[in-house]
């Protein structure tokens, strides 16, 4: 039961802080975003460093390093730039594949045996959250290169996502680290990797003035839930469950984003709320 509550504590902090990132995408840059949430993430859980045993766990530690590379580093750049181009609902919605891609890679990879029932689960949730995607409710048309755009970052986002979550999984399973641990290990990395790639946006960032207090607050409460606490959640779904569950369970978010698409121009039809329903009933199966 730790994993399942602590997929949906991280679907409720994640889908928050993703609609605050698209609201403060219009006066930053995505990548800027995704660097001021890693740096401030990684000093909130900074002490957490103190603990690990660096020498015994090294093989491990440059596991998670790739693994916040590729997650959080270049796979919530793509997410964010996605969040400002398709919106949250949208987004969220393409992690539609996330369930069935983590399911097979988690069979194949690590030879994680599923019943019949986690894959009739995986399927109808995939199913429901495609179907979702299709529901025009949007009341502005976007550009079709610009929503082409958005597609291939959230799909992008989605396949970083998986490899991400298949490494820290290993690593749970087969080391003496913690879900704490694997955290920082994971956001300080992405935070260096950002840092040597982005310095002028680092430096724009530290010395802006015309960053709002309210953006500030925005930001600084969004990270701590987001990443820090969402991050931390998603650790312990990985490590108490097989990673083709755990992503079955995470894949929730457009369920969530429901209650905040009407604040995004994006109307719900009885359709959607249908398929979201579906995608829950799917989760019901794979979990019962």
């Amino acid at each position: 039961m730790i994993g399942f509550f602590s997929a949906i504590s991280a679907v409720l902090v994640w889908t928050f802080a993703c609609f605050i990132w698209r609201k403060e995408s219009a006066c930053l840059l995505p990548r800027q975003i995704n660097i001021y949430k890693n740096i401030l993430a990684s000093i909130f859980f900074f002490p957490v460093l103190f603990s690990i045993n660096w020498l015994s766990d090294l093989n491990s530690i440059f596991v998670l390093v790739i693994s916040g590379i590729v997650g959080i580093a270049i796979g919530d750049n793509l997410y964010i730039n996605s969040l400002k181009i398709i919106g949250t609902r949208k987004t969220l919605s393409f992690e539609a594949l996330t369930p069935i891609i983590a399911t097979t890679i988690g069979t194949f990879s690590i030879n994680e045996i599923y019943p019949q029932k986690v894959w009739i689960g995986s399927f109808i949730v995939s199913f429901s959250l495609f179907m979702i995607v299709h529901q025009n409710t949007f009341q502005k048309e976007h550009n079709k290169q610009i929503n082409i755009l958005g597609i291939c970052c959230a799909l992008g986002s989605v396949l970083c996502a998986v490899f991400a979550a298949l490494l820290s999984r290993v690593i749970l399973i087969s080391s003496t680290l913690t879900p704490l641990q694997t955290t920082e290990i994971r956001i300080i990395s992405a935070s260096i990797f950002l840092f040597l790639f982005f310095k002028k946006d680092c430096f724009y960032l530290c010395t802006n003035r015309s960053i709002s207090r309210k953006s500030h607050l925005n930001l600084f409460l969004s990270t701590f839930l987001g990443t820090n606490c969402g991050i931390l959640f998603q650790q312990m779904v990985f490590k108490s469950l097989p990673i083709g569950i755990a992503w079955t369970f995470l894949s929730l978010s457009p369920i969530c984003a429901l209650f905040i698409s009407k604040r995004e121009g994006d109307k719900i039809n009885k359709l959607t709320i249908i398929y979201s329903f579906l995608s829950f009933i799917g989760v019901t199966i794979a979990l019962i």
